[in-house]
């Protein structure tokens, strides 16, 4: 029997959602408008537990696990690898929204989710009402960007992203080592420290498992192939996000690897601002105090 891990939400509550492809833990707790913080990879919903209790002060915050991660149902893999596209994400999340009574909404995401959100904004405009994306670029930026620099700091994109089974194998073979090499090289400090104990348990204990291991990669697979390809077409239709954004980035992050983050966030958006916090890729966690203050400062305007 595993060992119970911390509750890192006291007073929130908990529950799953069948949205019909998928079923979403999430936790959620707050009072005022609705807004759905996304987290990222190799993480789950409690990267926002440090910055949640002020947020709740403000919002009704729903914080779900993404498709295959963390406490959420893990889709099957497929050759098209649409179960894992952003944009099913996204229609996922837009789902769970509605059961819970949120028909507009605010949006967070970092890493992965910021992809979901962004994707959202994009598909199912009339349900984002502001959007903040943490320390990413859009993803086909990312793909049409790499170079020898580039690809030695996003090289997980080039290897999760392999056919399965050969990322997974590898990875599986010691998960832990994985996920703890991963978190503390993103990080400003190139360590753990930022990271609490408690979310560290909850990372560990999902991140063994061989089927979230697969649907992780499987993330990746559809960023490679199908996100690309719905990036491309927004683009090339030149359609903009309409909802006003935020990009936040850590200086020491991965999408400060552009000299101008800023720059490439309006080539997709009518109405973004953005700046760069100090600190690596784990803006909630390495950052806490500058990141909440930015989404409030954003979300109250």
């Amino acid at each position: 029997m595993k060992e119970a891990k911390p509750d890192l939400y006291p007073g929130f509550d908990s529950l799953t959602v069948d949205t019909g492809d998928v079923q979403l833990f999430c936790r959620t707790g707050g009072t005022g408008p609705a807004l759905l913080l996304l987290h990222g990879y190799p993480q789950s919903n409690e990267i926002w537990h440090k910055i949640a209790p002020r947020l709740a002060n403000h919002f009704t915050l729903i914080i779900p696990d993404l498709p295959g991660y963390g406490r959420s149902s893990v889709p099957p893999l497929s050759s098209d690898h649409l179960a894992y596209s952003k944009r099913a994400m996204a229609r996922n999340m837009v789902e769970l929204m509605r059961q819970l009574g949120h028909n507009r909404f605010y949006v967070a995401g970092h890493d992965r989710g910021g992809r979901v959100g962004y994707r959202m904004a994009f598909d199912h405009p009339e349900t984002v009402k502001r959007l903040a994306v943490l320390d990413i670029l859009p993803t086909s930026d990312y793909w049409d960007r790499l170079d020898r620099t580039f690809g030695l700091k996003i090289y997980h994109w080039l290897f999760l992203a392999q056919p399965a089974p050969y990322p997974e194998m590898l990875i599986s073979a010691s998960p832990i080592d994985f996920l703890e090499h991963t978190l503390s090289s993103w990080t400003g400090n190139k360590n753990l420290n930022c990271f609490s104990e408690g979310a560290l348990a909850h990372n560990r204990d999902w991140f063994c498992d061989r089927d979230r291991i697969a649907a992780t990669c499987e993330d990746y697979r559809a960023g490679a192939t199908v996100d690309y390809e719905h990036d491309k077409a927004d683009r090339d239709a030149g359609n903009r996000i309409k909802a006003p954004v935020l990009a936040l980035w850590g200086d020491k992050g991965i999408a400060s690897s552009v000299d101008d983050p800023l720059a490439i966030w309006r080539n997709w958006c009518s109405d973004v601002s953005g700046k760069s916090l100090e600190c690596g890729h784990f803006l909630p966690e390495e950052a806490p105090d500058d990141t909440c203050n930015a989404l409030l400062d954003f979300f109250a305007s």
